[in-house]
C-alpha cells in the first residue's frame, strides 16, 4: 500500500522565537537531544527495514529539525531507499545547505517558512536560491500578518518562477475580504487557509493511507486526534487502518486539511503533497474566500 507518514519525536528546541508561533519552546538539554536522535535513528531503520509498502515521510519538528545531524543524515539516508517515495520536511531554513549534495533530489524535498525578524532577508532569499541551484524541490511561505506583506510581496518577486510562495494565515487573525484579497493575489490557495474547514463527520485520509507517528512508535491518524490507533514498531497499528470520518467540528492547519477527500487538495497538489507544492503552479484555481 501507499502509506504517509508524519513524523514528530520530541525534538522542541528552535535557533527563532518567532512571537506568533504556537509551538512551546524551549532549550532541550543534551539528555533530551540524546532521546530525539535516538527516536529518530528507531524511525529511519523501520523505514529502511519496509518491503511491502510505499512509503512518504514528512518530518514536522516543533523545533527546528535540519540544525541537527541526525535529521541532516536521515533525510539523505532514506531518500535513496526504494521504498520511499518522498521525503520532506518543514524548516525555517536557518541550515547549510552543502549536505543536500549527497541526497536524492528526486525525492528529498523541503517546506521552508521565512520569518520576518529572525533572519536577514537577503539570507533566506539566497538559501532559496542555492536550494534551486541544486534542483532541490522546495516551498517557501510566509505567515499572513499585515507586516509581512510588503516582504513577502518582493519575495514573490525576487524568488526562482518556479517556486510557489504559500501563505498561512495567523492564527487567531480575521481577514476582511479586501486584506484576503492581498494574499490571495500573492497565492491563490490562500482562500483554504483563510478560515478552518468544517470537517466533523467527513471523510479524511488521515487514519487510512495517511498516520501521524511520535518519537516512542504510537500512532495516531493525524497530529490533533489524540486516539491512538496502535505502534509503529511492533505493527498493531496496521489492523486499525480504515476509512473513518473525522471527529472534530473543525480542520484549521494545512497538515490536516489538505487530507480531507471534501476538498480538491490532492488533485492540486499532486506529486507535492507533503512538500506543499503544486502539481501545476501555473494553474492554480482560484477559490471562494
Amino acid at each position: 500500500m501507499d502509506l504517509t507518514i508524519l513524523y514528530r519525536g520530541p525534538l522542541a528546541s528552535c535557533d527563532y522565537d518567532c512571537p506568533y508561533c504556537p509551538f512551546a519552546k524551549r532549550r532541550d538539554s543534551r539528555e533530551q537531544l540524546r532521546a530525539d536522535r535516538e527516536a529518530l535513528e528507531r524511525f529511519a531503520a523501520w523505514v529502511s527495514e519496509q518491503r511491502n509498502d510505499r512509503l512518504s515521510v514528512l518530518f514536522t519538528p516543533w523545533g527546528e529539525g535540519l540544525v541537527r545531524s541526525w535529521y541532516r543524515r536521515t533525510l539523505t539516508e532514506l531518500s535513496h531507499l526504494p521504498q520511499v517515495r518522498r521525503v520532506a520536511i518543514q524548516t525555517n531554513l536557518s541550515f547549510r545547505t552543502d549536505w543536500l549534495a549527497g541526497a536524492d533530489p528526486e525525492k528529498l524535498a523541503l517546506w521552508c517558512t521565512y520569518h520576518p525578524g529572525q533572519t536577514p532577508y537577503d539570507r533566506f532569499l539566497a538559501k532559496c536560491h542555492e536550494l534551486s541551484d541544486r534542483s532541490v524541490r522546495f516551498s517557501v511561505g510566509v505567515v499572513g500578518l499585515p507586516e509581512h506583506l510588503e516582504l513577502a510581496r518582493r519575495l514573490r518577486a525576487e524568488l526562482p518562477a518556479h517556486v510557489y510562495l504559500w501563505i498561512n494565515a495567523a492564527e487567531g487573525h480575521g481577514y476582511t475580504d479586501e486584506e484576503a484579497a492581498r494574499w490571495t493575489d500573492l497565492d491563490p490557495l490562500f482562500p483554504y487557509s483563510r478560515r478552518p474547514h468544517p470537517s466533523a463527520g467527513l471523510p479524511c485520509r488521515t487514519g487510512e493511507s495517511v498516520i501521524s507517528v511520535d518519537g516512542e512508535g504510537t500512532v495516531r491518524r493525524c497530529h490533533f486526534v489524540r486516539t491512538e490507533l496502535g505502534n509503529l514498531y511492533d505493527g498493531s497499528y496496521r489492523q486499525a487502518l480504515a476509512p473513518r470520518p473525522c471527529p472534530l467540528m473543525t480542520c484549521d492547519c494545512h497538515i490536516g486539511y489538505v487530507h480531507l477527500e471534501t476538498l480538491p487538495l490532492y488533485d492540486i497538489f499532486a506529486g507535492g503533497v507533503l512538500e506543499r507544492i503544486p502539481g501545476a503552479p501555473e494553474r492554480i484555481p482560484r477559490t471562494p474566500g
